[in-house]
Protein backbone atom coordinates (compact mmCIF):
# COMPACT_ATOMS: atom_id res chain seq x y z
CA UNK A 1 0.00 0.00 0.00
CA UNK A 2 2.84 2.10 0.38
CA UNK A 3 3.05 3.16 -3.23
CA UNK A 4 -0.87 3.98 -3.63
CA UNK A 5 -1.58 7.64 -3.48
CA UNK A 6 -4.00 9.16 -0.59
CA UNK A 7 -6.62 9.63 -3.11
CA UNK A 8 -6.82 6.88 -4.67
CA UNK A 9 -6.88 4.46 -1.17
CA UNK A 10 -9.38 6.78 0.59
CA UNK A 11 -12.61 5.22 -1.57
CA UNK A 12 -11.08 1.77 -0.83
CA UNK A 13 -10.50 2.50 3.14
CA UNK A 14 -14.20 3.63 3.07
CA UNK A 15 -15.44 0.12 1.27
CA UNK A 16 -13.29 -1.71 3.46
CA UNK A 17 -14.73 -0.09 6.77
CA UNK A 18 -18.34 -0.11 5.76
CA UNK A 19 -17.72 -4.10 4.62
CA UNK A 20 -15.99 -4.49 7.81
CA UNK A 21 -18.72 -2.97 9.91
CA UNK A 22 -21.10 -4.64 8.33
CA UNK A 23 -20.40 -7.73 8.84
CA UNK A 24 -19.36 -7.41 12.10
CA UNK A 25 -22.87 -5.81 12.77
CA UNK A 26 -24.47 -8.64 10.91
CA UNK A 27 -22.66 -11.88 12.08
CA UNK A 28 -20.43 -10.21 14.17
CA UNK A 29 -19.04 -10.29 17.74
CA UNK A 30 -19.24 -6.58 19.30
CA UNK A 31 -16.78 -4.22 18.01
CA UNK A 32 -15.88 -0.71 17.75
CA UNK A 33 -14.09 1.49 15.46
CA UNK A 34 -10.98 2.53 16.63
CA UNK A 35 -7.62 4.75 16.00
CA UNK A 36 -7.34 7.36 13.19
CA UNK A 37 -10.49 6.74 11.74
CA UNK A 38 -12.47 6.93 14.76
CA UNK A 39 -10.81 10.08 15.37
CA UNK A 40 -11.83 11.18 12.13
CA UNK A 41 -15.50 10.17 12.88
CA UNK A 42 -15.52 12.50 15.65
CA UNK A 43 -13.81 15.68 12.85
CA UNK A 44 -10.23 14.76 12.48
CA UNK A 45 -8.68 14.37 8.95
CA UNK A 46 -9.17 11.40 7.33
CA UNK A 47 -6.65 8.60 7.25
CA UNK A 48 -5.11 7.04 4.43
CA UNK A 49 -3.23 4.07 5.69
CA UNK A 50 -5.62 1.51 7.47
CA UNK A 51 -8.81 0.81 9.30
CA UNK A 52 -8.56 -0.14 12.75
CA UNK A 53 -11.34 -1.95 14.86
CA UNK A 54 -11.48 -3.84 18.23
CA UNK A 55 -12.90 -6.93 19.22
CA UNK A 56 -12.69 -8.30 22.94
CA UNK A 57 -9.77 -11.14 22.87
CA UNK A 58 -12.19 -13.59 23.69
CA UNK A 59 -14.15 -13.20 20.64
CA UNK A 60 -11.53 -13.19 17.64
CA UNK A 61 -12.42 -15.79 16.24
CA UNK A 62 -15.93 -15.38 15.56
CA UNK A 63 -14.45 -11.78 14.51
CA UNK A 64 -12.44 -13.92 12.17
CA UNK A 65 -15.28 -16.00 10.59
CA UNK A 66 -17.36 -13.37 9.95
CA UNK A 67 -14.75 -11.14 8.23
CA UNK A 68 -14.00 -14.21 6.34
CA UNK A 69 -17.47 -15.69 5.45
CA UNK A 70 -17.77 -11.17 4.15
CA UNK A 71 -14.69 -12.12 1.54
CA UNK A 72 -12.48 -10.93 3.45
CA UNK A 73 -8.63 -12.57 3.46
CA UNK A 74 -7.47 -12.98 6.80
CA UNK A 75 -3.63 -12.87 8.21
CA UNK A 76 -2.55 -13.82 11.56
CA UNK A 77 0.80 -11.69 11.91
CA UNK A 78 3.51 -12.30 14.35
CA UNK A 79 2.38 -9.88 16.40
CA UNK A 80 -0.11 -11.79 19.04
CA UNK A 81 -2.67 -8.81 19.67
CA UNK A 82 -4.66 -8.55 16.04
CA UNK A 83 -5.35 -9.70 13.25
CA UNK A 84 -5.77 -8.32 9.67
CA UNK A 85 -8.78 -8.78 7.32
CA UNK A 86 -8.11 -7.42 3.75
CA UNK A 87 -10.35 -6.85 0.78
CA UNK A 88 -9.49 -5.45 -2.92
CA UNK A 89 -6.28 -4.60 -1.47
CA UNK A 90 -7.28 -2.67 1.48
CA UNK A 91 -5.79 -3.98 5.34
CA UNK A 92 -8.34 -3.63 8.20
CA UNK A 93 -6.75 -4.36 11.38
CA UNK A 94 -8.62 -5.86 14.17
CA UNK A 95 -6.99 -5.33 17.44
CA UNK A 96 -7.95 -7.48 21.00
CA UNK A 97 -5.31 -5.80 22.54
CA UNK A 98 -4.21 -2.26 23.03
CA UNK A 99 -0.85 -1.57 23.89
CA UNK A 100 -1.00 -4.52 25.86
CA UNK A 101 -4.66 -4.66 27.38
CA UNK A 102 -6.85 -6.70 26.49
CA UNK A 103 -10.18 -5.37 24.72
CA UNK A 104 -13.02 -6.58 27.17
CA UNK A 105 -16.70 -5.17 27.64
CA UNK A 106 -15.86 -2.84 29.96
CA UNK A 107 -13.61 -1.19 27.04
CA UNK A 108 -16.36 -1.67 24.23
CA UNK A 109 -19.10 -0.38 26.76
CA UNK A 110 -17.56 3.50 26.14
CA UNK A 111 -17.75 3.34 22.23
CA UNK A 112 -20.46 6.15 21.36
CA UNK A 113 -22.75 4.96 18.33
CA UNK A 114 -21.77 7.46 15.66
CA UNK A 115 -23.27 7.62 11.42
CA UNK A 116 -20.03 6.22 10.27
CA UNK A 117 -20.11 6.81 6.50
CA UNK A 118 -23.70 5.65 6.25
CA UNK A 119 -23.61 3.08 8.98
CA UNK A 120 -24.45 3.44 12.29
CA UNK A 121 -21.64 2.18 14.74
CA UNK A 122 -19.75 1.95 17.68
CA UNK A 123 -16.85 4.03 18.08
CA UNK A 124 -14.48 4.56 20.38
CA UNK A 125 -14.24 8.18 22.32
CA UNK A 126 -11.85 10.33 20.99
CA UNK A 127 -10.39 11.04 24.76
CA UNK A 128 -9.60 7.12 24.74
CA UNK A 129 -8.45 6.62 21.10
CA UNK A 130 -5.62 9.74 21.77
CA UNK A 131 -4.78 7.88 24.74
CA UNK A 132 -4.19 4.94 22.94
CA UNK A 133 -2.30 6.71 20.36
CA UNK A 134 -0.27 8.35 22.67
CA UNK A 135 0.93 5.59 24.70
CA UNK A 136 2.14 3.59 21.87
CA UNK A 137 4.51 6.39 20.78
CA UNK A 138 8.33 5.33 21.82
CA UNK A 139 11.85 5.35 20.01
CA UNK A 140 10.88 2.56 17.06
CA UNK A 141 7.45 5.09 16.34
CA UNK A 142 7.25 8.44 17.24
CA UNK A 143 5.01 10.50 14.47
CA UNK A 144 4.18 13.76 15.70
CA UNK A 145 2.95 15.26 12.66
CA UNK A 146 0.15 12.40 11.90
CA UNK A 147 -1.45 13.26 15.49
CA UNK A 148 -1.42 17.14 15.32
CA UNK A 149 -3.98 17.46 12.96
CA UNK A 150 -5.99 14.94 14.66
CA UNK A 151 -5.66 16.40 17.78
CA UNK A 152 -6.37 20.19 16.38
CA UNK A 153 -9.53 19.11 15.05
CA UNK A 154 -10.60 17.38 17.50
CA UNK A 155 -8.99 18.87 20.64
CA UNK A 156 -12.42 20.62 22.01
CA UNK A 157 -13.59 16.88 22.82
CA UNK A 158 -10.83 15.81 24.67
CA UNK A 159 -10.37 15.48 28.18
CA UNK A 160 -6.80 16.77 28.58
CA UNK A 161 -6.29 16.07 32.24
CA UNK A 162 -7.51 12.57 31.50
CA UNK A 163 -4.90 12.34 28.73
CA UNK A 164 -1.86 13.57 30.79
CA UNK A 165 -2.73 11.24 33.78
CA UNK A 166 -3.13 7.73 31.91
CA UNK A 167 -0.19 9.09 29.44
CA UNK A 168 2.21 10.46 32.09
CA UNK A 169 4.69 7.47 32.19
CA UNK A 170 5.40 7.67 28.77
CA UNK A 171 8.23 10.34 27.75
CA UNK A 172 7.10 10.50 24.35
CA UNK A 173 3.81 11.53 24.79
CA UNK A 174 4.57 14.07 27.63
CA UNK A 175 6.46 15.31 24.86
CA UNK A 176 3.80 15.55 22.43
CA UNK A 177 1.36 17.13 25.14
CA UNK A 178 4.40 19.67 25.76
CA UNK A 179 4.37 20.87 22.44
CA UNK A 180 0.80 20.94 21.99
CA UNK A 181 0.12 22.99 25.00
CA UNK A 182 2.95 25.25 23.60
CA UNK A 183 1.05 25.35 20.41
CA UNK A 184 -2.33 26.67 22.52
CA UNK A 185 -4.22 23.25 21.44
CA UNK A 186 -5.48 22.68 24.95
CA UNK A 187 -6.76 25.36 25.89
CA UNK A 188 -10.18 25.79 25.99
Amino acid sequence: MATTDASTCTPQLRDALRCAASALKENGPRFALAGSYALWAYGAPEPSHDVDLVVAETDVDHAVTALADAGFIIERPPEDWLFKARAAGVLVDVLHRINGVPVDAATLDQAVQRDVLAIRMPVLPPTMVLIQQLRSLGEHHCDFAKLLPAVRAVREQLDWDAIRKQTDDNDYAVAFLVLVDRLGLTRQ
